[in-house]
């Protein structure tokens, strides 16, 4: 070989050695490009679900405000209402009585012009129907006792009266007090002897 074949070799060779080089260079330079890249799209992706999180978080504390503000609304809109029909709540029972209230009054002053018993007693008997009237159009009805079975959950046995017989036992015998029931609902027991 020639000083020219080595120089070309040795030129070739120190050719490909930079190439080499420059690729392990580009490789290198690519790599940490790469790295941080990676880093760069983990670190995007550990943070777009603690973003997302902690978007979820405030629609959802917004979201809770919101609904406790509306229960103490709801809250406050029902203890108003409920105090106005403890205070108002009798309003359509004393406007239907007040009828039987100006029927009695017209009673008295018609008593007052005159001696007739008969008259006042039948005058009372009217007033009475319509009270009844009234009441029963509120839901208020009497407790039947007459010739009736003993029931606790309608009667209070005040008396007990031995010796009525096997057909009186455990039967009501006589109505000491008059009960009623609203609406199917026992708001006064009546008063009753029963037979033992």
């Amino acid at each position: 070989m020639t000083e020219k074949d080595i120089n070309i070799e040795d030129e070739e060779t120190l050719n490909e050695a930079p190439v080499e080089e420059t690729d392990k260079e580009a490789e290198t330079s690519e790599n940490p490009e790469n790295q941080e890249n990676s880093e760069d799209s983990e670190n995007s992706e550990e943070q777009d679900p603690l973003e997302k999180a902690q978007a979820e978080i405030a629609e959802l504390k917004n979201q809770l405000l919101y609904k406790v503000a509306e229960f103490e609304n709801y809250r406050k809109r029902t203890l108003k209402e409920r105090a106005e029909l403890i205070l108002n709540g009798g309003e359509k029972f004393i406007t239907s009585i007040l009828p039987v209230l100006d029927d009695m009054e017209r009673a008295i002053e018609n008593g007052a012009k005159t001696d007739d018993p008969e008259v006042l007693r039948e005058g009372m008997t009217l007033i009475h129907q319509k009270f009844m009237k009234t009441l029963e159009s509120q839901g208020v009805s009497k407790i039947d006792t007459e010739n009736a079975d003993f029931d606790t959950d309608l009667h209070e046995a005040v008396a007990m009266v031995p010796g009525m017989g096997d057909d009186k036992k455990g039967k009501v015998i006589d109505c000491l007090q008059q009960g009623y029931k609203l609406n199917d609902k026992v708001i006064r027991h009546a008063k009753v002897a029963v037979g033992q």
